[in-house]
């Protein structure tokens, strides 16, 4: 018989062996444990911190890598390299989630879908934050913290109450459409596959010549659109398997059957901005695609389940600042703050130096000159960690940020809050009016106040007379 081979060393996190891994240093048998037992000391230390804190928003989610492959040259409208040539493939990681409930909640519960997309290209990574739904329910990120709060449980039953969010809403007149789209079935997706997505922001494009447009994406799935419309339909899923959406994906990629999804865009000249009934700078606001029809940017495909789920789902950070040139933000007002908010949750829920790790960094060479802060694990060299320097120079690229057009400024005035709610609930089969009716009403009803409820009727009617009529008379007011 041969020799076994040896097992390789259990270690210490400084990689020195370990000499016992099943019991305590004591003062002798029966003896109190000792200090001075370091493996243990760390080993529960290192235990004791094995939770980063939740994400406040996109807690419970799932990712996988894949690829984009572009379908032709975007030169006319911008710079980004991964959009110049026909067939060039970028890497990349996909990252669903659930927007309100917790990390370990119900992937069957009605909630927006996050879909953010990370690009790894040679000009460094490129992120769109987006949603399955194309709007959202505030314009101004100052509105973002409350709005949030209201939605989470209650500070004192710790359960989601539609008093509380509708007492919000019920001040937030442009929120119709979003709560609308959110009742109907697109709230309850039927697993990740079968869902579109959209960047929700407009951001500007720039070519080399410096010709500014602005462009809403959107991406498409190939898998159809699927739901859980009905309850009954819910509930199954959710007695199966409280995790059923990350399963679904997990197991489309093992048996090879690779989703995909193509990348879009609708672009408007920057002089057009205020050529519409509405102001596309608004979150609140879709972008019909009669009026703005899209372009194909490409098509990207999932194919890979990450080796460890917290190192790679859950230590994925996006921001819908890390931008690459020949891509702005705009001056929509939600996007303004979110480009602070989301890098900065990213700083404190993983740390100053989050994309160092794997997911996050860059495959190309970043040269920041920054040193420090905790977690900084790229081995640094040299003297010098401020710019400019003679001694290690770095140069800088000559492009200045897109001036905001005058028009902008008049289109921002176009509030208009009701009137693509109205066409959406209209957009729908008879059916699928119903249950949105029935949907809304269900939460609607269980607030207290009649004046919450009245005010919120009013907008819903304000939208559509029959909707709001309909949902008025399951809640009992008049």
């Amino acid at each position: 018989m041969g020799m076994a081979h040896a097992a390789p060393s259990l270690t210490k996190e400084n990689g020195a062996p370990v000499a016992d891994n099943q019991k305590s240093q004591a003062a002798g048998p029966g003896g109190s444990v000792l200090l001075q037992d370091f493996h243990l000391v760390e080993k529960l230390a290192r235990f004791d911190r094995e939770r980063v804190p939740e994400r406040v928003v996109h807690a419970r989610g799932v990712g996988a890598y894949g690829e984009f492959v572009s379908a032709g040259d975007l030169s006319a409208y911008t710079r980004a390299s991964m959009l110049l040539q026909k067939g060039k493939k970028t890497p990349m990681f996909v990252r669903f989630s659930t927007v309100i409930h917790p990390s370990g909640s119900p992937e069957t519960l009605r909630d927006p879908r996050g879909f953010a997309l990370k690009f790894y290209t040679d000009q460094g990574n490129w992120d769109i934050v987006g949603n399955n739904l194309d709007v959202f329910f505030i314009r101004d990120a100052m509105k973002f913290p409350d709005m949030v709060h209201a939605l989470k449980p209650s500070p004192v039953t710790n359960r989601q109450d539609p008093n509380r969010f509708f007492d919000f809403f019920q001040h937030v007149p442009e929120s119709t459409h979003m709560l609308t789209q959110l009742y109907s079935d697109l709230g309850i997706p039927s697993d990740y596959r079968h869902v579109d997505g959209s960047s929700v922001h407009a951001f500007k494009l720039v070519n080399a010549k410096g010709e500014v447009y602005y462009a809403k994406f959107s991406w498409k799935t190939r898998q159809g659109l699927a739901f859980l419309e009905t309850p009954e339909k819910v509930a199954a899923a959710q007695a199966k398997d409280f995790s059923h959406a990350t399963k679904d994906l997990y197991d489309a990629i093992g048996r090879g059957d690779f989703p995909k999804w193509d990348l879009r865009a609708q672009i408007i000249p920057a002089s057009k901005v205020n050529a519409f009934r509405f102001n596309p700078l608004d979150a609140t606001k879709r972008w019909p695609e009669k009026e703005i029809p899209p372009v194909l940017l490409g098509t990207f495909t999932l194919n890979t389940v990450p080796p460890n789920f917290f190192q790679h789902s859950e230590q994925s950070a996006f921001s819908p600042g890390v931008l690459v040139p020949g891509v702005e933000p705009s001056e929509d007002a939600l996007l303004q703050g979110r480009l602070f908010a989301y890098a900065d949750t990213q700083r404190y829920r993983v740390g100053p130096n989050y994309q160092q790790l794997s997911v996050n960094a860059p495959r190309v060479p970043v040269r920041s000159n920054i040193q420090d802060g905790a977690m900084n694990f790229i081995l640094r060299s040299g003297d010098v960690n401020y710019e400019p320097s003679s001694v290690a120079p770095l140069s800088e690229t000559s492009a200045t940020a897109a001036p905001t057009p005058p028009e902008a400024r008049e289109a921002a005035a176009k509030t208009e809050n009701f009137y693509q709610a109205g066409e959406f609930y209209r957009s729908l089969a008879r059916d699928a009016q119903t249950r949105l009716v029935n949907n809304f009403a269900g939460d609607l009803k269980q607030v207290r106040s009649a004046e919450i409820k009245t005010k919120i009727v009013g907008y819903l009617r304000q939208a559509d007379k029959e909707y709001g009529d309909r949902v008025a008379a399951l809640v009992g007011i008049r």
